[in-house]
């Protein structure tokens, strides 16, 4: 075995499931598995954990996958993460652990995401559960949403002995993991639904169907219903637009309702009660991994599908895996382009995007070059379908309805960084509704932040009785 070269990882073939919701990629058998935490050398001062957000004992695990013990290196893993089957699956690790990999100095940094995967996967399959607390202490905790911050945070604190009940606006738990990503990236009943029956194993309730700011206030909670701290993990539902002539015209969607329609209700179901359009020509706005999500689907419902982003490829935010993923299947990259307005005919259906060719110039407050437009270089994208990939922003509901909490001027929850305390006691924050939109992983270290601040903040004030 080269231990330079990571053990390659079996995935669908590009055009075989261009036209399925399959998972693309396959994973490792246990024998694979062992052979690539073979190549970890067990570092004394591990950076990959210092570049995962929720602290996972990297190597601990690997050497017990080494050893062909996959029950302990679950149960290592489970300490810091409730959701290991999701992380291994769509986290960035090439910019985390395996970006910090002492191994990828000198050749391919070792799979974690891989390796965490499949012990994940076994443990399911074996019908391992995480370890919970042996005695509740009597304190309840509330949670708003079942996202990856909410169901981190909730997992912690179960951990912890505290009673936690969960509270999701939608009829199914899991937030953006069940609404946002496909199911051939993560699949729902096979890795989400699994994971979340693991953290209400742990004691967690969760009740759906309860929009908190409407059935019921973070007041209500706290003074009412018997909660001793609130934690808020509502994510970033609201979507942004361009602004830009034609957006409002049939057939132009935001990339949250073209995901939601398709992964929460099943829309690509010939059968579905909420079916959606099946666009021929379709165009995508925007380079993160949610317009990689909404093309790839757009594909899979048998469209010709561009994506439209207005830099070039080396500032494209979205993982390089799907990048990949997607130009294998055949998506078309309109590269420094940027739409001025949607075209629509006399109905008000879309016929096509106008966009112009950009060029890179001078960097921004960001450190990027900014795009700038080239005069005279205008021309038509044909499309009968407009998804708009632009971000999201809080939902401004729970910040409106509560009083006392602190907001900054994108209607984000102001929150600490490193606890998740807000501007209303006993209210802690963290995820999407603090930073905006971001990724899974970060959510859920925002979660196990709030948990310890939740716990702080109650063994304190029952010390100061």
């Amino acid at each position: 075995m080269d231990v330079l070269k990571k053990v390659p990882v079996r995935e669908q073939d590009a055009k075989v499931r261009a036209a399925n919701f399959d998972e693309v990629c396959l994973g490792y058998n246990k024998q694979e598995a062992m052979e690539e935490a073979a190549r970890c050398i067990n570092c004394k001062n591990a950076q990959c954990i210092k570049g995962c957000p929720v602290a996972i004992d990297i190597p601990g695990f690997i050497e017990k996958v080494k050893e062909g013990d996959i029950e302990s290196a679950y149960q290592v893993i489970s300490k810091a993460s409730s959701l290991p089957a999701v992380c291994g699956r769509v986290c960035p690790q090439e910019s985390q652990c395996e970006g910090k990999c002492i191994r990828g100095i000198k050749g391919d940094p070792i799979s974690i995401g891989k390796l965490e995967r499949f012990v994940a996967d076994w443990a399911g399959e074996n019908q391992i559960r995480p370890e919970g607390a042996d005695e509740k202490n009597g304190k309840k905790v509330a949670v708003i949403g079942s996202g990856p911050a909410g169901l981190s945070c909730a997992g912690d604190l179960a951990k912890m002995g505290y009673e936690v009940t969960i509270f999701e606006a939608l009829h199914e738990p899991g937030g953006v993991l069940v609404y946002g990503i496909p199911e051939f990236r993560l699949p729902k009943s096979a890795v989400v639904a699994r994971e979340i029956e693991n953290v209400k194993s742990l004691g967690v309730k969760i009740e759906t169907n309860v929009v908190v700011g409407k059935s019921v206030t973070i007041d209500e909670l706290l003074t009412e219903e018997g909660f001793d701290a609130v934690f808020i993990g509502s994510g970033a539902g609201l979507p942004k637009f361009m602004g830009i002539p034609g957006e409002q015209a049939n057939g132009v969607f935001s990339a949250n309702e073209y995901l939601t329609r398709s992964n929460l209700m099943k829309a690509f179901d010939m059968q579905s009660s909420t079916p959606i359009m099946r666009g021929k020509k379709v165009a995508v706005v925007g380079g993160g991994n949610v317009a990689m999500d909404a093309a790839r689907t757009a594909l899979r419902l048998g469209g010709e599908v561009h994506i439209v982003y207005r830099r070039s490829e080396e500032e494209l935010p979205a993982r390089v895996e799907e990048v990949h993923h997607a130009r294998e299947e055949g998506i078309i990259f309109d590269l420094l382009t940027n739409p001025v307005e949607i075209l629509a005919d006399e109905k008000g259906w879309v016929t096509g995007m106008k966009c112009i060719r950009m060029e890179l110039g001078e960097p921004d407050a960001s450190g990027r070059r900014r795009p700038v437009e080239i005069p005279g270089s205008e021309f038509v994208i044909e499309a009968d379908t407009v998804i708009m990939s632009l971000g999201t922003s809080p939902n401004p509901l729970i910040s409106s309805t509560t009083e006392g909490l602190e907001v900054n001027k994108w209607k984000c929850i102001v929150a600490d960084e490193i606890q998740g305390k807000t501007s209303r006691e006993g209210v802690y924050a963290g995820g999407d509704a603090v930073t905006g939109a971001a990724t899974v992983i970060l959510a859920m270290g925002a979660g196990r932040a709030g948990a310890k601040g939740i716990d702080e903040y109650l063994k304190n004030k029952e010390q100061n009785k």
